[in-house]
């Protein structure tokens, strides 16, 4: 089959690579119809990947339709139409029965808990995907949702409900989103679904900050973020900050833009090993602080209701669309962050 390969920094190819095939009766084989490419997976791209080993496929983000299933597989055949959540659950350990696979007990290493991070289970830019225990790591879509608003909701929409639920967001609140890429705009959708009177958007891009203007975000312009974020909340500070980007800088902002006994929640890839915490800081302004892994399958739910109901748009935040065979182009553009790039989604046929 047809599939992306990483080969070392800003190096993505396009080629031939095995085909997937059902190892273990819990297995399932997907026909991926629409993939996305996560800042996660830029993470990569860039220079800093989870596993020094090369040549395998990226990606955790795909819609397809089921092609082949094991003979222990009893929720799925043939034809039916899946998302695969990013993360993978064993089936089998308490955590993962109870929706969170990111804390899978039988793991032995974080790479085998989600797609495209290294060979130990190849990723989704490609025309096929294998999905160890597809009982679990498989949900079928309902009639209304379609492919771009799919992917989304396969990593980006719930990791920014998971933030902003752990953030407690309550009605009235005022919230600053740092990082306006997609999972940063999907935490925005998700903060006004929870009843946020205002959001706030702090983003260098400033295309980024005009895009969520458009649905109701306040745009923090300035080459101050902190000054403006206090002028427009009066000097108070918001009640809670959702941290998108995962650098230290922007961890930084969000301890000190939040208002005294606010909450601050970071979901933005960090890899610092040393990142200097302010405990004094944290202490005088009694602040909650939040940063995790989400569990895909955990938050799914009810994003697909709201999903269904219009409550919130997914695929908004989706930007372009590339054939799968032009990835290479995609991830430079991407990287660039130029020509108002938000959430890029590659066409396996294409």
């Amino acid at each position: 089959m047809k599939a992306l390969s990483f080969h070392g920094r800003h190096d993505m190819r396009y080629g031939d690579v095995p085909d997937p095939a059902v190892t273990s009766p819990t297995d399932a084989v997907v026909e991926v119809t629409t993939a996305g490419i996560c800042g996660s997976d830029l993470h990569i791209y860039t220079g800093h990947p989870f596993s020094p080993e090369l040549g395998y496929t990226p990606g955790h983000e795909c819609v397809g339709v089921v092609a082949d299933t094991g003979g222990e597989v009893t929720g799925f055949r043939p034809g039916d139409r899946v998302l695969v959540p990013a993360s993978v659950g064993c089936t089998r350990c308490r955590t993962c029965a109870a929706g969170f696979t990111a804390r899978c007990e039988r793991a032995t290493s974080s790479l085998e808990l989600c797609y495209g991070v290294s060979p130990q289970l190849p990723g989704s830019q490609a025309q096929f995907l294998r999905v160890p225990h597809a009982d679990i790591n498989l949900v079928r879509l309902p009639e209304g949702i379609s492919d771009e608003a799919a992917v989304v909701l396969t990593d980006n929409a719930p990791t920014a409900w998971y933030s902003c639920r752990r953030a407690r967001i309550q009605p009235g609140e005022t919230v600053l989103v740092i990082g306006l890429g997609p999972v940063g705009l999907m935490a925005a959708q998700s903060a006004f679904a929870m009843g946020a009177a205002r959001v706030l958007g702090a983003d260098l891009v400033p295309e980024r900050r005009a895009f969520a203007a458009s649905f109701g975000v306040e745009p923090v312009e300035g080459d101050d973020p902190k000054a403006a974020v206090r002028e427009l909340t009066g000097g108070r500070g918001p009640d809670v900050v959702v941290e998108a980007v995962g650098s230290d800088a922007t961890i930084e902002l969000a301890l000190k833009a939040v208002r005294p006994a606010g909450r601050v929640s970071v979901i933005g890839v960090s890899h610092s090993k040393a990142f200097p915490f302010h405990m004094g800081l944290a202490q005088i302004k009694e602040l909650e602080f939040h940063i995790g892994l989400c569990s895909i399958h955990y938050e799914l739910p009810p994003l697909i209701a709201l999903a269904q109901s219009g409550r919130i748009t997914p695929e908004a935040v989706v930007s372009h669309r590339f054939p799968l065979s032009e990835g290479a182009a995609a991830y430079a553009l991407f990287a660039d962050r130029s020509d108002g790039v938000r959430k890029i989604l590659l066409d396996p046929k294409g």
